[in-house]
């Protein structure tokens, strides 16, 4: 065990769902209580907190929350990164630990949604064209998303499931079997927003959101909250034997964002950052997508989990269709993905979904994920993508393996 590693010794959400009884901090500190209790730890040992909220992130969170469960005057983070904000709170986390400036510390990943509808998409404002009035003078302002494209979130998914599957022969019903995959999942999951198996046919005769992804190929919106608790390699070696034993290594952790290209002017791309910090993530663990024993990747919609099998190198470049017919990505398959049920099921609500996909792969990890347990899981990855634009990979491995 390396003093310069970071570790994982804490960890814990709240389940997912619609809590009215509940404010933002509440469901805040239920996770940060718990994931303290978890890693044998309270506030009063934390160097460094950062808190990751996205509909609420100009109300000092991080401050708020250290109100509620306890104000020692460390650091506090509060950050922001769209869906991706959960693992970027991880990542502040780590790299104040990586640096020295910290040896234990805390990550917490919340957000209050509701039943908002349709989430929106462009950060920064739409174009804006003017148009010429019947008249022949200028008039009104038309605001456009992009030239072709759009910024809201069924729109670039659809979009980018379509160019994929026109690409490499893709089905409608290839896409709804994910669906159909996440949804089973669920059912051994008591976290999960959503607990109901759907067929196949029940999945393709729903409602059509935007073409190909119907509404159980959806994610719904919700309110939750998740916490972790990490150490330095050093410091977990002065903690008690059984905290030693259920930490969790973090192997890596990569943030990207899209580089510049011609097409993402008009088009969100959520392909090349995933590649990018998915290459980089492995590069770093000293490890490849064959040594995985479960994902948890950003299912937003049917659509985006079938395109992260092959972003993330799961399959052959252009096979991602020919991966879930094999029944690959299931529970009982060569790479069992969102065994946590996914977004699709478990709920995303944005700034904690980063944190609780984390929370899932360690619970798994550490063998205490129950009816859901993946047996002899050793190594697993998390994926989270923010539009416009963030990747978070983070490799964690089993403790054993120090």
């Amino acid at each position: 065990m390396s003093g310069d590693d970071v570790w994982l010794i804490g960890a814990a959400m709240t389940p997912f769902g619609r809590f009215p009884d509940k404010d933002l901090i509440d469901l805040a500190a239920d996770a940060t209580l718990e994931a303290l209790a978890d890693a044998g730890t309270t506030m009063a040992d934390i160097n460094v907190l950062a808190l990751g909220n996205v509909y609420e992130a100009n109300s000092h969170n991080g401050q708020r929350l250290q109100k509620q469960v306890g104000q020692t005057g460390i650091p506090v983070y509060n950050v922001v990164n769209a869906c991706a904000t959960g693992a970027t709170a991880v990542r502040v986390v780590l790299m104040s630990i990586a640096a020295g400036e910290s040896d234990i510390g805390l990550a917490v990943g919340v957000e209050k949604m509701g039943k908002m509808g349709m989430i929106g998409g462009a950060a920064k404002p739409a174009a804006e064209k003017k148009v010429f009035s019947p008249k022949g003078r200028y008039g009104s302002v038309l605001k456009t998303e992009g030239v072709l494209g759009t910024g809201l979130m069924p729109g670039v998914f659809a979009q980018a499931g379509t160019e994929y599957a026109l690409a490499h022969g893709v089905t409608a019903t290839q896409f709804a079997k994910v669906a159909q995959k996440n949804h089973a999942h669920s059912v051994h999951n008591p976290l999960a927003q959503y607990r109901k198996e759907f067929s196949l046919a029940e999945i393709l005769s729903a409602e059509m959101i935007s073409y190909p992804n119907t509404l159980p190929m959806c994610c719904p919106t919700g309110d939750g909250a998740a916490a972790v608790v990490l150490v330095s390699g050093t410091r977990l070696r002065t903690m008690d034997p059984d905290v030693r034993r259920r930490a969790v290594k973090i192997s890596a952790s990569v943030l990207t964002a899209d580089p510049w290209s011609e097409s993402g002017q008009v088009q969100p791309d959520v392909n090349t950052l995933t590649r990018q910090a998915a290459d980089a993530a492995y590069d770093k663990a000293g490890i490849g997508p064959d040594d995985l024993d479960l994902v948890e990747l950003h299912d937003c919609f049917a659509t985006a989990e079938l395109l992260h099998y092959d972003n993330l190198r799961l399959c052959e470049p252009g096979g991602a269709g020919d991966f879930i017919d094999s029944g690959a990505p299931w529970r009982d398959g060569k790479t069992p993905v969102n065994v946590s049920g996914g977004l699709l099921s478990k709920g995303h609500p944005l700034g904690a979904t980063g944190v609780a996909n984390i929370f899932e792969v360690a619970t798994q990890l550490r063998g205490e994920a129950g009816a859901r347990q993946i047996e002899g899981a050793r190594v697993g990855l998390t994926h989270v993508i923010g539009l416009a634009s963030a990747c978070a990979v983070h490799i964690l491995e089993a403790g054993a393996r120090r």
